[in-house]
């Protein structure tokens, strides 16, 4: 038998009891009648995974492991959403694996030889309870506080804190024993890509509001002018995706008269402000900045501020990376491991670039 099919199947029992859990108990304390009902509901679809995962386990000679929610993780959870709606929770929790639905079904492709129909029917049935479970709550976030972009805060925070531990890196082998100029010039530097981050993100929900408004304009002209067209327009887009011309027609005919609904399955509506947007992607960047710059402000020599910012630089990830862990189930070490290197490694390869730089151009500062 195919070993890596159980140690899938394992994996994938704890995720999905750990999800049932984490469910139960979000709902436990959810105050909205509605979303406190979905959330239960859905960790009963999560309880009915585990238990096929478990009667798979056993079917194979395999041993469930036993599982017990944490404390840890609960008190975590009850926390977060203390300050944040359970949107966000699930949203931040996401960030720790990849989308369920694409490892199930990676699975069912790679291991079909080795299951038998009840198996591959149950696991396309998950395969859609997982779709439908993203789709959920990527509908939720647009109900709940705009806050449900936590993600973008949490990445666009990595960006600040890996881009400036890495420039305040390179600037220290130039600049030894001149740490102020180090801080300034990194907080320059972090104050830059902080609007460059800002504006970008203005920029790009507006110039979408933008475009999406002409095609609303245009359309309106046509239905107008020329509803026919308007249909052809419209049966040009069903044909770019992949339908047949029986298939285009059938629709069609069946949308025909409905001008309405066919507009909004042309324009995609952009729900975000782009004022908000652009404060909110610009301030999640200057956050991260503030650890790895901090410590050039008050050490005497770069040498010593150095080693402080890339502590800091590394606590504040390994937070972030600790709390995805738990909530997901997901090893802490290999998620601190993936975070923290990856920040440790651009600041190991700035620094010996900066080192480069100051001997080719011959540059010598001392206080």
């Amino acid at each position: 038998m195919n070993n890596k099919i159980l140690k899938d199947a394992i994996e994938f029992y704890t995720n999905e009891i750990n999800d049932f859990y984490m469910y139960q108990e979000l709902a436990k304390i959810e105050k909205d009648s509605e979303l406190k009902n979905e959330l239960i509901r859905i960790s009963k679809m999560e309880k009915k995974h585990s238990q096929f995962w478990e009667r798979f386990i056993k079917k194979r000679g395999g041993s469930v492991p036993d599982f017990k929610p944490s404390k840890r993780k609960v008190f975590i959870l009850k926390l977060l959403r203390r300050f944040f709606n359970p949107v966000v929770v699930i949203s931040f929790l996401e960030m720790g694996e990849a989308s369920g639905f694409q490892r199930y079904y990676r699975f069912l492709k790679e291991q079909q030889f080795y299951l038998d129909e009840y198996e591959k029917k149950a696991l396309e049935n998950i395969i859609l309870d997982e779709i439908a479970h993203e789709t959920i709550f990527r509908e939720k976030e647009k109900t709940f506080s705009k806050l449900s972009n936590v993600r973008d805060f949490v990445l666009g925070m990595n960006d600040g804190l890996v881009e400036i531990l890495g420039a305040v890196a390179g600037l220290s082998a130039v600049y030894a024993h001149q740490p102020m100029v180090v801080a300034i010039s990194g907080l320059i530097v972090g104050v830059a890509g902080a609007l460059s981050m800002g504006i970008g993100a203005y920029i790009s929900v507006r110039s979408q509001r933008q475009v999406n408004q002409a095609i609303k304009e245009k359309m309106e002209v046509l239905f107008d002018v020329s509803p026919k067209s308007a249909i052809e327009e419209f049966k040009n887009k069903l044909k770019e995706a992949g339908l047949t011309d029986e298939i285009v027609e059938e629709i069609a005919e069946k949308f025909k008269g409905k001008h309405e609904a066919i507009k909004k399955l042309l324009i995609e509506e952009v729900e975000e402000n782009e004022i908000l947007s652009g404060l909110f992607t610009g301030f999640a960047y200057l956050f991260g900045v503030f650890f790895p710059v901090i410590p050039f402000f008050f050490a005497p020599s770069s040498y010593i501020a150095l080693p402080f910012s890339v502590l800091f630089a590394g606590l504040a990830l390994s937070i972030v990376a600790t709390v995805i862990s738990l909530l997901s189930g997901i090893s802490i070490k290999q998620k601190i491991l993936e975070m923290v290197l990856s920040a440790f490694g651009a600041a190991g390869l700035a620094y010996i670039f900066g080192k480069i730089m100051q001997q080719i151009f011959g540059i010598n500062i001392d206080i």
